[in-house]
């Protein structure tokens, strides 16, 4: 395994961050694995030398940080692991239960510490941007979280760029403890976060942890036009189906095969390794239902790409609406007069 720093920070993680969406309740999804099923990915991940795990109070409804607790806390040393979960999701039906208020980052902080079994979040991250509470009341939260020392770094997802321009800078002007990464949806068939997000990030020593780094999938090349592959998450994923799939998206996905073929590995190894070199990239986020899945990732650090197939692999892109997250509300419009 490879290491790097988180952004600009002083923390070390591993190249690979093993996500944990895959682990959990099969009553939220069917295609997850359940605590037993998990454990072999995780001790497979923890004697490959990853140390950077991420999950959301939101997966599997919390029973995703009770997996990766229980099996992080039996086989790894709490001081040389990097474990980061997020919020925003509901977590049950009620008025207080989900978003960005004090409130509810207060309590499901709390919460994800008592289901992970652990003192302290290493990178707690909000899952998506809240339009109803006021980004300040958000930031001065996870502040306070820091301060208090149940958090040591704090994170963001997917968003725009100028909402997160805007956080960083109230951050900053405020005194309060900054986001050092940047977890957003980037990979070769979307590549949208290059025009503003990636590059802004870059400029502020923010590090890049993409998630979907593989298009759920679909850069493995085992999908067909209709969406649908040989596992059982492929066979039920309409997410994907309505974000890729795309003809030029195949084009993309044939120089990937193409490469693969000539380098004799697979083609979630070439897409894995593209993303591995592209600029402010710390780590991608990989989410594995098959242990070879895992460990063809965890290869992947090893493949290191010529800049002519860097090239020849970024040329079919053609670009996509936004996808991955809400967009931004239009502001009001001032008629002419």
């Amino acid at each position: 395994m490879q290491y790097s720093k988180l952004g600009k920070t002083g923390i070390t993680v591993s190249r690979i961050c093993l996500g944990c969406m895959s682990y959990g309740d099969k009553k939220w999804r069917d295609w997850v694995l359940t605590m037993d099923d998990a454990r072999e990915h995780f001790a497979t991940a923890v004697e490959s030398g990853i140390n950077f795990f991420d999950t959301a109070n939101v997966y599997s409804i919390g029973v995703s940080e009770e997996v990766t607790g229980r099996w992080l806390g039996e086989m790894a040393k709490r001081d040389e692991i990097v474990v980061a979960t997020k919020v925003h999701g509901p977590m049950a039906s009620g008025l207080n239960r989900a978003g960005l208020s004090r409130k509810n980052i207060l309590e499901a902080c709390d919460a994800s510490l008592r289901r992970l079994k652990m003192d302290f979040i290493d990178l707690y991250q909000i899952h998506r941007w809240d339009y109803t509470t006021p980004i300040e009341e958000t930031l001065e939260a996870l502040d306070s979280l820091v301060r208090a020392g149940k958090v040591r770094y704090l994170g963001a997802s997917s968003m725009a760029a100028w909402q997160f321009a805007k956080a960083l800078h109230l951050q900053k002007e405020n005194g309060w403890h900054r986001f050092v990464s940047m977890q957003n949806h980037y990979n070769l068939v979307y590549r949208e976060e290059e025009r503003e997000m990636n590059p802004l990030c870059i400029d502020n020593g923010v590090g890049l942890i993409p998630w979907s780094p593989l298009a759920r999938g679909f850069l493995a090349g085992n999908r067909d036009k209709g969406g649908t592959g040989p596992t059982a998450r492929a066979k039920t994923d309409d997410f994907a189906k309505n974000m890729y799939f795309r003809e030029y998206d195949f084009e993309v996905l044939s120089v990937v095969e193409q490469i693969a073929r000539e380098r004799s590995v697979t083609p979630s190894q070439i897409a894995c390794a593209w993303i591995l070199r592209a600029p402010g990239v710390t780590a991608p986020i990989i989410g594995a239902t098959k242990l070879s899945h895992l460990k063809e990732a965890i290869a992947a650090v090893d493949v290191k790409l010529t800049a002519d197939e860097a090239a020849a692999l970024e040329k079919p892109y053609r670009p996509h609406p936004i996808l991955g997250h809400e967009q931004p509300r239009p502001a009001r419009m001032i008629q002419a007069r």
